[in-house]
């Protein structure tokens, strides 16, 4: 990517980002997701609590997003202590006009997909390229080490290809914030999500895949610092 791409792509993502900040309201409880476009919001609800004088709490996803929103300033509780979140604001590595997306780039999709389910409503931000018109990209299935093998089988037979994530910087694959391996496997285009869904769930050994069913809103970040924002 040239320096002016990433430039764009930055300010897309800091649109969304920021844009989806400011559905946050004093007294909120709100999920926290991972990547890179949602770490605007969390610096942003960070600065509305320094200079706003807002109240919230966040519950977070990953390591990284507690690093972001501790840094922040952010007060954070947890699901045990306020079970059902007012928001989630996460981002998406795909996501279609039916607004079904692909999660798990940062391998927290698991936890990502727990709080999302445990809020009132799902936001997720992303810039122009995570848009598509139908899902396609691989779909990152979170698996315990044990069952790697028959999950591998079992993906094969549901038409998938499924290929063990390797950690950049250390032998050996990924380790999620759970302690377990990530499955990046490829389907082609995903005609039917919920149903692939329902497939991959049902899977022994399977902790959980990255297709999101649950998306209420997406704010997409354009070139020109506008939003689109789009409803289901």
């Amino acid at each position: 990517m040239t320096e002016r791409n990433a430039s764009a792509d930055s300010a897309e993502k800091r649109a969304a980002g920021i844009a989806a900040s400011e559905v946050v309201e004093s007294g909120m409880i709100v999920g926290l997701g991972t990547g890179s476009t949602v770490a605007y919001t969390i610096k942003e609800l960070g600065r509305r609590i320094r200079e706003e004088g807002l109240e919230i709490f966040g519950v977070v996803t990953s390591y990284q997003s507690e690093m972001l929103a501790i840094e922040a300033g952010i007060p954070l509780t947890t699901l045990a202590q306020h079970p059902e979140l007012d928001l989630a604001i996460d981002g998406a590595d795909q996501i279609d006009s039916n607004l079904y997306a692909i999660k798990g780039g940062g391998a927290a999709h698991t936890r990502e997909k727990i709080v999302s389910a445990s809020a009132k409503h799902f936001l997720v931000v992303a810039d122009e390229s995570k848009t598509s018109t139908r899902l396609d990209k691989a779909v990152p299935i979170e698996v315990m080490p044990f069952a790697k093998e028959l999950v591998m089988k079992k993906i094969r037979e549901l038409g998938g290809e499924p290929e063990l994530r390797l950690a950049l910087r250390k032998d050996g694959p990924v380790i999620t914030d759970n302690g377990n391996f990530i499955l990046d496997s490829s389907f082609g285009v995903i005609k039917d999500p919920e149903g692939l869904a329902l497939q991959l769930s049902v899977i022994p050994g399977v902790v959980e895949h990255g297709i999101f069913t649950n998306v209420n809103e997406l704010y997409v970040g354009k070139k020109d610092g506008s939003v689109k924002i789009v409803r289901k």
